[in-house]
């Protein structure tokens, strides 16, 4: 079996796109998971992350982010 808890919901302004952030553990233990769903229409994009990796991902956005010049 497998638990998810919504950790975040977002929406792309242009594009339109749903994003939503999930933690996804299993009841049969071991690493917990970072699932990254998108949704654009009908159209799905999931995956699932460990979390060293998702702290690149996240520390590559925010410096991206950062280096943005803000109106």
């Amino acid at each position: 079996m497998t638990r998810l808890n919504s950790l975040a919901k977002l929406r792309v302004p242009l594009g339109g796109q749903e994003i939503e952030l999930q933690q996804l553990d299993h009841d049969a233990g071991g690493m917990s998971l970072l699932r990254t769903r998108i949704r654009e229409g009908s159209r799905f994009t999931v995956f699932d992350v460990d979390p060293i990796t998702a702290q690149q991902w996240g520390e590559a956005l925010l410096a991206w982010a950062r280096s943005q010049p803000r109106e």
